[in-house]
């Protein structure tokens, strides 16, 4: 960079709006007639003196930084005839009361993470992506703009936490690239749009899961280099997956080595004990009123959709960030200006954020992991949303979750679980989430929360997801769900492949790949999932039959009607009202065969015209309901 883009850089990030400070902080190499240039950059405006230490510069003293801003960034330049690339680096930070830390660099590209958390200097090679088919396809599949975000595209995401995918024999990671050799084929042969994957910002603790974040520009090295991670991503391109990863600008942990009291006092974290710390976590929270952390926090974003071609990134503990007595007792917060509990701090970062990533990636998904009725979501935030275009519908799977564990004699008193999302299911843009959130921590797996004998699990859980797989939303399965592993998931160990040895698990993996198939090829089922049009009601109120029916409608007036029965006694004689001029065949179904004897003729009299199907216990089917004129539905 010359000296001017450096001063704008600067000056940018103190305001808040560098929204690519990654190519301003942190280290970065030069190499001029042979020789090597490093420049280092921190912000650590709290130092009383800050300098680099590292394996080519000593532990013990370092070189010194000078402090190049009022408001604390710190600059080194060091020339070398050799390469340091690969070699371990940290500040050395003297504080106020003259106390001394070490860090990791805040934005290196490369760390060692664990307990250590040096960080590398790592020389960025220009990687040869093989994306460009990819990427045309989702610049058309994917419709997203400051006056509205509109996705009527199938989106079928696979969730997965790459270091409990698989392990080798001997209890070791898998690699990037031997994930991405194994998983690309895996998830295209299995129906699956995407995979999002659990953070892979480095980290210090394993039981973490990666949501608590040590190092938010650098993959982590247990699987490999940021090579290889590219590797990853480029591999599931060229398979025709997009690439989702969770992302975590809530919290940090307190680990010695990262952004705790960077400076020796809260700079990355709020100030105040009202808003500082989570007493759940352990973490402490970022405070994104402030203007270098939202560089440091949208240049994060920025860096991973940029540098690793990243589809989209969901961002955890969304209302964490959005509610002021989030976790707190009466008493542990303090009010906003307006004596209100909203973080309004929280929500104009959030509104920020997603503004900067769509002004420069219109075509890549931000997915909210937000719990709570606050309003506008995924509304564009011209409208006076927080503009993120997906959000995960966690009250339909707490709701739903807890019915499917009910005796079946008693699902007539909890009926709601079944239709009272579709009272909402319009308000955001849901995806509807199996997440490695709920088969965990004495939650039981998906197959093991279903009431019931083996056998019943097993048809209840293909009713489940004939369900899902049809209602409003776009769907999300976490690993392992596919095949039934019974066990809770477990981050220690790889997925019990071993499961597959059985039929009954075989069948459902083969099951899951068909109905995955069966949505992917079927627009009534995704093409109108955010407006009232695409979705009508036959029967919402069967209760006392355990029964739903609806109809799933796309642009063309193309049409499936679903029928669901979670009861555990057949549902003989359901008479599915027919319109004029339709022809009903069947679909699918979720019942290995059964239904492929019955008849579904349309039978008219003189009050309607319907046609009969029974049902066996716990099970579903889907039909096609074809005109030979289609009515074009104007959408939004």
């Amino acid at each position: 960079m010359s000296k001017k883009q450096n001063d704008m850089s600067l000056y940018l990030f103190h305001q808040g709006t560098n929204f690519e400070s990654y190519r301003y902080m942190g280290c970065h190499v030069e190499v001029k007639s042979g020789k090597f240039h490093y420049t280092f950059r921190t912000w650590a405006p709290n130092a009383k003196t800050v300098s680099v230490v590292g394996d080519f510069c000593g532990w013990e003293n370092g070189h010194p930084m000078q402090r190049i801003s009022e408001n604390g960034v710190w600059e080194l330049q060091i020339n070398s005839k050799d390469s340091l690339h690969g070699m371990p680096y940290k500040f050395k930070i003297i504080t106020s009361n003259h106390q001394t830390l070490l860090k990791g660099d805040p934005y290196a590209n490369f760390s060692r993470g664990l307990a250590d958390g040096a960080s590398l200097i790592w020389h960025t090679a220009p990687f040869n992506w093989e994306d460009k088919n990819w990427l045309t396809f989702r610049k058309k599949s994917v419709s997203t703009s400051d006056k509205g975000h509109y996705l009527s595209t199938p989106v079928n995401i696979y969730e997965a936490h790459l270091p409990s995918f698989s392990r080798h024999d001997d209890g070791t990671y898998f690699t990037y690239t031997e994930l991405a050799d194994l998983l690309a084929p895996y998830l295209k042969k299995m129906g699956y749009t995407h995979i999002e994957i659990l953070p892979i910002t480095e980290y210090p603790y394993d039981g973490s899961w990666g949501y608590q974040v040590g190092a938010y520009f650098a993959p982590t090295s247990r699987m490999g280099t940021p090579e290889d991670f590219k590797y990853f991503v480029n591999m599931m391109h060229k398979h025709g997956i997009g690439v989702i990863m969770d992302w975590v600008p809530a919290h940090f942990p307190k680990d010695a080595w990262g952004l705790f009291e960077f400076d020796g006092a809260p700079l990355y974290e709020y100030q105040g004990k009202d808003r500082q710390e989570s007493s759940s976590w352990g973490t402490r929270y970022f405070d994104v009123g402030r203007e270098e952390v939202q560089s440091f926090l949208v240049s994060s974003a920025m860096y991973w959709l940029e540098e690793f071609h990243i589809d989209g990134l969901r961002v955890d503990a969304v209302a964490s960030m959005l509610y002021l007595d989030y976790d707190r007792m009466p008493g542990e917060w303090v009010p906003n200006v307006y004596g209100e509990r909203h973080n309004l701090e929280a929500i104009a970062f959030l509104k920020k954020l997603n503004q900067a990533v769509f002004a420069r990636f219109s075509d890549v998904l931000m997915i909210a992991e937000e719990s709570t009725d606050f309003p506008k979501i995924t509304a564009p935030v011209s409208e006076g949303g927080l503009g993120f275009n997906l959000k995960w519908n966690m009250g339909w799977a707490n709701d739903i979750y807890d019915y499917v564990g009910k005796d079946p004699a008693f699902r007539k008193y909890h009926h709601k679980a079944l239709n009272f999302p579709l009272m909402y299911a319009f308000k955001e843009n849901y995806v509807l989430p199996v997440s490695h959130d709920e088969v965990v921590h004495g939650k039981k797996s998906l197959i093991d929360k279903m009431h019931g004998s083996y056998e019943e699990k097993f048809a209840q859980m293909r009713t489940f997801l004939l369900m899902m797989m049809t209602y409003p939303g776009k769907k999300m399965l976490f690993m392992g769900t596919e095949f039934a592993q019974f066990s809770e998931w477990a981050y220690q160990k790889g997925l019990e492949w071993f499961m597959l040895d059985f039929e009954h698990h075989r069948n459902l993996r083969t099951y899951v790949a068909s109905l995955n198939r069966f949505y992917l090829t079927n627009p009534p089922l995704w093409e109108i999932d955010f407006e009232q049009q695409g979705f009508e009601w036959i029967y919402a109120d069967e209760s006392d039959r355990n029964l739903l029916a609806y109809r799933r409608i796309d642009s063309r007036g193309q049409s499936l009607i679903a029928v669901v029965s979670f009861s555990g006694a057949p549902n003989f004689g359901i008479e599915i009202p027919a319109k004029e001029g339709m022809v009903y065949s069947l679909a699918f179904e979720s019942t290995q065969g059964i239904l492929d004897g019955q008849s579904f003729k349309v039978n008219k009299s003189a009050n309607n015209s319907s046609f009969r199907l029974s049902l066996p216990p716990f099970s579903g089917a889907v039909f096609y309901e074809k005109s030979a004129k289609g009515t074009k539905i104007k959408l939004k």
